[in-house]
């Protein structure tokens, strides 16, 4: 069974938000690369996925200029690049038909936002029947003010609780580690 990486979000319009200082795994670029790099020397397909909300006059408006892949990730040719208006990887893209005319029965999902993004996306994935293997570690955050009281909510908390919502139901959660058998540097 052949294994896609979809990386997700991993773009400059987060790197504009104020919040970025507050990114739970700066070294995120690095992390997506490693898994990058093992699935295409498995032969497995990477999908890069982008978020946009046009005409929104946000750093997510295709006009802003900043709905690109952060510096130091470069899709191969042949790979997908694919633009989503909403939270899921597959609900305004092709993605769904992308995999299964490549015969994918399994996903790894890395990128930002961790509980938004990434976790809907698994969500979504396994609800498709497909196989989701979620690399935590591969995946980023910014702490989460309450919608009411304002009580916010740090990184790590948001991360054990994505977890805990996906492990058993949704996703395998796994490590980059894990996933290539690569030492990373402060895991």
């Amino acid at each position: 069974m052949s294994e896609a990486l979809i990386v997700i979000d991993v773009q400059e319009s987060f790197r504009q938000r104020l919040d970025w200082a507050e990114l739970s795994n700066p070294d995120i670029v690095g992390r997506v690369n490693t898994l990058v790099e093992h699935a295409r020397a498995e032969g497995d397909p990477v999908v890069w996925v982008l978020h946009s909300e046009p005409g929104s006059g946000t750093v997510f408006d295709p006009a802003s200029g900043h709905v690109r892949l952060i510096d130091g990730l470069e899709p191969l040719e042949g790979e997908s690049l694919l633009v989503k208006t909403s939270h899921n990887a597959f609900t305004t893209t092709n993605l769904q038909q992308r995999l299964t005319a490549r015969g994918v029965g399994g996903v790894r999902v890395c990128g930002i936002r961790t509980e938004q993004c990434c976790e809907t996306t698994a969500r979504v994935a396994s609800d498709l029947g497909f196989d989701v293997t979620f690399v935590t570690d591969a995946t980023a955050t910014t702490p989460l003010p309450h919608w009411r009281t304002g009580v916010v909510l740090g990184t790590d908390a948001i991360v054990e609780r994505t977890e805990y919502a996906l492990a058993g139901r949704f996703a395998t959660i796994a490590t980059v580690a894990e996933v290539t058998g690569a030492t990373l540097t402060g895991s």
